[in-house]
């Protein structure tokens, strides 16, 4: 049902030893120490050019638009450009799939303390959440890191337009959440658009 995008994590395997001090190779660690250091200089770099010409040091905490955005965490989805997001106009709440159970305590305090009487969410096209199911993770990490992760839900989903429509049930029946206007969004990671989802 699942396309596989992990390395198969069903392989049969009648033990999991503890791998966590053997996890990955000296020249691995190494390698990647150094592609971490490029990385880590280049946003440094980055940075000091941002914050040389910042100029939005006054915006206020709460956000202005009253709007908090639940999106995945997909490198190819940019929230702020994809819906024209300005700095300091919305809380953006991501996680893996953008799934709403996840961002359940964000959106608590998003709305409890800072104000916020809108919920956007942003699923999108090609989302690896569609490539595992929640046995085929927990047993990859029972298996590759020797520990037992049966209490995390990881919340993949079959269906791109059903999970989208599931976050905006599971917000509206959610004591926790208040009755304000909630707009699910499929994102095409091919064209750049995003179709609204009839919840």
């Amino acid at each position: 049902m699942y396309k596989r995008f992990y390395t198969d994590a069903t392989d049969s395997d009648s033990k999991y030893p503890n791998t966590k001090t053997n996890r990955t190779s000296p020249s691995l660690l190494s390698t990647h120490s150094s592609m971490s250091s490029s990385i880590v200089s280049e946003y440094e770099a980055a940075n000091e050019q941002y914050a040389a010409a910042f100029n939005k040091g006054d915006l206020a905490l709460p956000p202005s638009r009253h709007v908090a955005v639940i999106a995945c965490m997909d490198a190819r989805l940019d929230p702020a450009q994809v819906l024209g997001i300005e700095l300091g106009s919305a809380h953006v709440i991501r996680n893996a799939g953008g799934r709403a159970a996840d961002a359940l305590r964000s959106v608590i305090i998003s709305q409890q303390l800072l104000g916020t009487r809108e919920i956007v969410i942003v699923h999108h096209t090609d989302c690896g959440m569609l490539t595992f199911s929640d046995l085929d993770l927990k047993t990859k990490v029972r298996k590759d890191l020797g520990e037992d992760v049966d209490h995390i839900a990881f919340l993949p989903f079959g269906d791109l337009e059903q999970s989208v429509r599931d976050d905006i049930a599971f917000l509206k029946k959610s004591p926790l959440v208040l009755d304000v206007p909630i707009t699910g969004y499929i994102y095409d990671v091919k064209s750049g658009k995003i179709n609204k989802v009839d919840a």
